[in-house]
This record gives structure tokens, sequence and C-alpha cells, in this order.
């Protein structure tokens, strides 16, 4: 079997999970479904505090990594805010077919910082059993700027992203070589207005870079809830390995 019919068995096998599990202790005691972590640079300074979920059923051989970048609204030094959108949100309550790992940025930073986004990619790595050619990134709002932002500089650790409505620069586009990206937005955007998303679509385009964009009609800023809920965003994650072209 090819990788790549390798990893649609596995997709069919995870997406089932995510479709079907749901907290199963109902009036029971359970313990939490992330952990905090804490992440710290090598050179020190700041780092990021962290939210990690691991997938409960058993995997054979490594996982693969979900990196998820929150929102403006969801600075501070609380990890429970990070729980209110995304990736962070849904593992409370259902499974999802990766490692998880959601920083907190400090109420201090304005924008999120890629040397310490790929720092942590790079301690999960050292420290869990996850697979390097299968880390994906994806963010919302702030978040959505971050993954621009990450994968410009770092555009070798991931294997696909997913900015949600955010933006970039648009001489970023030919940092992202063949890098798969969906990015997704809404047309009624008003704090974000779509047209960040679809300059950055274009240089991509331009770049000659492999991406797809989703605009949804009358959704405003909220283009995540929609984006996540939706399990073809994990389908099409997964569907990509660094090491599958």
């Amino acid at each position: 079997m090819n990788d790549k019919k390798q990893f649609l068995t596995v997709l069919v096998v995870a997406l089932t999970v995510f479709f079907h599990s749901a907290a199963e202790s109902t009036g029971k005691a359970s313990k939490p479904r992330q952990s905090e972590r804490s992440f710290k640079p090598k050179k020190g300074g700041q780092g990021y505090e962290y939210l990690l979920y691991e997938p409960s059923a058993k995997a054979k051989g490594k996982l693969p990594l979900l990196i998820f970048l929150h929102g403006r609204g969801e600075r501070g030094n609380n990890l429970n805010l990070v729980k209110k959108h995304g990736p962070a949100k849904i593992v409370e309550k259902k499974d999802l077919p990766f490692v998880v790992a959601s920083p907190q940025c400090p109420r201090t930073d304005l924008w999120w910082k890629p040397a310490l986004v790929a720092g942590l990619v790079d301690e999960l790595l050292s420290k869990h059993p996850i697979d390097p050619d299968r880390v994906y990134l994806t963010g919302l709002s702030q978040g959505g700027f971050g993954t621009w932002s990450t994968a410009a500089e770092y555009p070798d650790k991931f294997a696909a992203i997913a900015p949600i409505c955010g933006g970039g620069k648009t001489d970023w586009a030919e940092s992202y070589g063949s890098l798969p990206i969906w990015n997704f937005h809404g047309d009624a955007d008003k704090v974000v207005p779509a047209r960040m998303s679809r300059v950055m679509v274009d240089a991509v385009k331009k770049a000659g870079g492999r991406i797809k964009y989703t605009e949804y009609p009358g959704v405003g800023h909220d283009s995540w809830t929609k984006t996540y809920g939706n399990p073809k965003l994990y389908e099409w994650l997964l569907s990509h390995s660094r090491n599958v072209k």
C-alpha cells in the first residue's frame, strides 16, 4: 500500500471517530481533555503557555500535529480563554485525529511571533510521538495573520496550513513555495475585510503556489465556526504530508 492510500485509510477511521465521539462520561467524573503546558525558548525570554490535547484512541505509529492560533480576544494568561473557539473548543467534547497544541498569546503581544510558534513545534516533536511530516497550522483572525506570517518564515515545518479571516503581506507569496494552503473568509467581515484574504490568494496564485479559497456569502467576522465544524477541513489537512507530493 503506498503512502497516499495509507493516509486515506487512516483518514476514514479518524473521521469516523470525529463524527461519532462525544463525551460518553455524562454524570461521571473525568480527567480534563486538555492539559496545561508551558513552552520556554532555549535562548530564554518569554514563551507561550499552551493547551495540549492527545487523542484518547491509541494509534500505531506517530501522530499528526495541529497547531491552533487563537484570535486577539483570547490573549492573556488564562488558558480557559483559548477554549472559546476553534479546535481547542472542539476537543473539549469531541475527538480529533491529531495531537492539538493551542498556545496563548500574552496580552502584551499584539501579534503572534513566528519564531516562538516554530520553537513550540520543535519542542513538541522532541517530546511526543509526532510525525514531523504531518504538522499542520491553522488560526483565526489574529491567529489567521499568525498562520500566514509563521508559514512565510518557516514553510518547511508544515505539511499544510489553513488561515481563517486573516491576512498578510503579498511579498510573502513566494515564500510558501508548494505548501498547500486553504484560506477562509466571510464576505461581510467588517473587522478584517475579505479583501485581505483575496489579495493573499491572488499573490500566491501568481507566485505559482498551491492555494484554494472559500469565501462565505453573508458571513461576518466569525467564519471560523463553520470552518472548524466542517470535517472536510481535517480530511484535507490529513491528505497532505511533506513527503507525499
